[in-house]
């Protein structure tokens, strides 16, 4: 009796030890790169409010999709901890999951908007101006932030798994750590997302918003490309026209090293921002699902930098902008010229 009550304190002190650790894994790679969303957010967000020829329809759907942006990296270190089982009442084990999944469709349906009001600057330029979103930016707004809300807030009236069959085991890996004896033979106060988002809903988020919002997004990139590419073909054909030449000159050559380089910047935050979701998106997708036991840290490991990497798109749009980032650029310079100033009158001194 006495050496399996000393397993049962060896087994409790593992996986106490073990939820530390994941717990601490988790803050250790969110916390940084949460901290870093949210100021660079903040610096394109100054950079456009300080400036009044950016006080226009387009900036404004950006000036969005940068507070959703940023909301998401206030709600980063909280995603994570969806892949662990906690000891919560019903109504913060709602909050937990469905504001987190809220903030996240927002994010991408603020970032499709601003993806297509660019589409259809390049793709058709005479309708631009008469966008129903031009004619009505709060409709627009409503459209972007009104169905994320909805659809995340589902289980919050009913569409969940709080009543199923047997969530005993549920609260064995964190009965030990928080020392309650409430985990009750129904687990009626253990929070998983098992019990919050059914099979169904995460099949219909998955592959019915996410994946084809994201192919959206990509295709329309991609014809925009396509466009950009023929125009800068027209503009060669012309330029050798007016030139009477037959071969590229150096400002035909300059034109296309700056196509080129845009295909490779897009090619590369495609790679870097989008693929690592992606592959999250579905090792997650058939980690939730499937009854298989995978390894814990590699999921958390595995949400943080997907879903950070997703949240820097708007930071690569961004700051790819000089005049958004002009504010800043002249703070730096200011403060700069002001310590040298400084240092250089304490040498004088000296």
């Amino acid at each position: 009796m006495k050496k399996k009550h000393q397993t049962s304190r060896t087994m409790d002190h593992k996986d106490s030890h073990a939820l530390l650790s994941q717990e601490q894994l988790i803050y250790a790679i969110t916390v940084p790169l949460s901290t870093s969303i949210i100021l660079a957010n903040l610096v394109i967000i100054l950079g456009i409010s300080c400036n009044r020829q950016l006080h226009n329809t387009p900036n404004y759907f950006f000036l969005s999709l940068l507070v959703a942006d940023m909301c998401t990296g206030v709600a980063l270190p909280f995603i994570p901890f969806m892949a662990l089982n906690r000891q919560l009442s019903f109504s913060s084990c709602l909050v937990a999951h469905v504001f987190p999944n809220f903030l996240f469709l927002a994010f991408l349906f603020n970032l499709a908007m601003v993806h297509y009001e660019r589409y259809i600057c390049i793709a058709d330029p005479l309708r631009y101006n008469n966008l129903w979103m031009h004619r009505s930016f709060p409709l627009a707004l409503i459209v972007v932030w009104t169905p994320p809300l909805l659809y995340a807030s589902l289980p919050a009236f009913g569409w969940n798994n709080w009543t199923g069959p047997d969530w005993n085991s549920c609260c064995e890996s964190t009965k030990s750590f928080l020392q309650l004896s409430n985990c009750s033979i129904n687990g009626s106060t253990c929070c998983s997302y098992r019990r919050v988002f059914p099979n169904a809903f995460i099949y219909l988020e998955v592959y019915g918003i996410v994946l084809p919002v994201i192919i959206i997004i990509a295709g329309m990139t991609g014809r925009v490309l396509c466009i950009t590419r023929g125009q800068l073909k027209h503009i060669c054909r012309l330029h050798r026209a007016v030139e009477r030449g037959s071969r590229a000159s150096d400002q035909e050559q300059r034109l296309n090293l700056r196509y080129t380089r845009c295909v490779v910047a897009v090619s590369l935050t495609f790679l870097a921002c989008w693929v690592p979701y992606l592959i999250y998106m579905h090792v997650s997708t058939a980690f939730l699902i499937s009854d298989t036991k995978w390894s814990i840290t590699t999921i958390i490991v595995m949400s943080c930098t997907g879903i950070g990497s997703m949240a820097v798109v708007p930071l690569v749009l961004g700051l790819a902008n000089r005049q958004y980032t002009e504010p800043a650029y002249k703070l730096l310079r200011k403060l700069r010229d002001r310590w040298r100033r400084t240092r250089e009158s304490e040498e004088t001194g000296l």
